[in-house]
């Protein structure tokens, strides 16, 4: 077994390199991302690179796995970006993959459920980015927070729990997030039954 030695160093990472920590992304806002990267000059598009970390952990074999930006993550990739800035959080590449991912699932850096809400094996972590699956539910948990349904919560995988909660509440025409589930979705994020989520800013009656 190899000794631990990275002590939060930030990296140069390909895109293409990053590996996943969760199986699903909201597509339409990677869409989004990737037309607002287009809408950035080379210095704002540089500024940004800059400010915008990724958070990461080193794992088995030394892979780089991602924690969060997902969604900028692969807006990146599609756009042909060459390398991103990685700010190693921890070092488990000595593990075994087992012990890894179930490691990373109690320190709350790993979210294996797919895009219907159910729990997988952890095998079934995509090894790319572009393997990520859509997941519209996601979307409209996203949607609905920028359109004041919830306020942004530090909980992990908090917009998940959203996605999970609208999946049991409404249905979506061939996947689709159109302005009129988006208005159907805010009531509901007000509502006592949303109550248990992270970030609910409904009243207490």
């Amino acid at each position: 077994m190899s000794t631990p030695s990275v002590r939060h160093p930030l990296l140069s990472v390909a895109p293409d390199k990053l590996r996943p920590t969760q199986l699903t992304v909201g597509k339409a806002e990677v869409a989004a991302k990737r037309e607002e990267w287009r809408g950035l000059g080379k210095k704002k598009r540089k500024e940004l690179l800059a400010a915008q970390w990724f958070p990461g952990i080193l794992g088995p074999k030394g892979k780089v796995y991602i924690v969060d930006h997902h969604h900028l993550g692969l807006a990146l990739l599609e756009e042909g970006v060459g390398s991103v800035p990685v700010l190693v959080q921890r070092d488990f590449s000595w593990l075994e993959p087992d012990v890894f991912w179930r490691t990373m699932e109690f320190s709350r850096w790993a979210h294996p459920y797919d895009a219907h809400g159910q729990r997988t094996a952890y095998e079934a972590f995509p090894t790319s980015l572009t393997s990520l699956t859509d997941d519209p539910y996601r979307t409209l948990a996203a949607r609905v927070r920028v359109a004041g349904g919830c306020a942004k919560d530090a909980t992990p995988y908090a917009e998940f729990l959203w996605a999970d909660f609208f999946r049991r509440q409404l249905k979506l025409s061939g996947g689709k997030v159109t302005e009129k589930v988006l208005q159907q979705a805010l009531p509901l994020a007000h509502s006592h039954t949303a109550a248990y989520l992270p970030g609910w800013s409904g009243t207490i009656e």
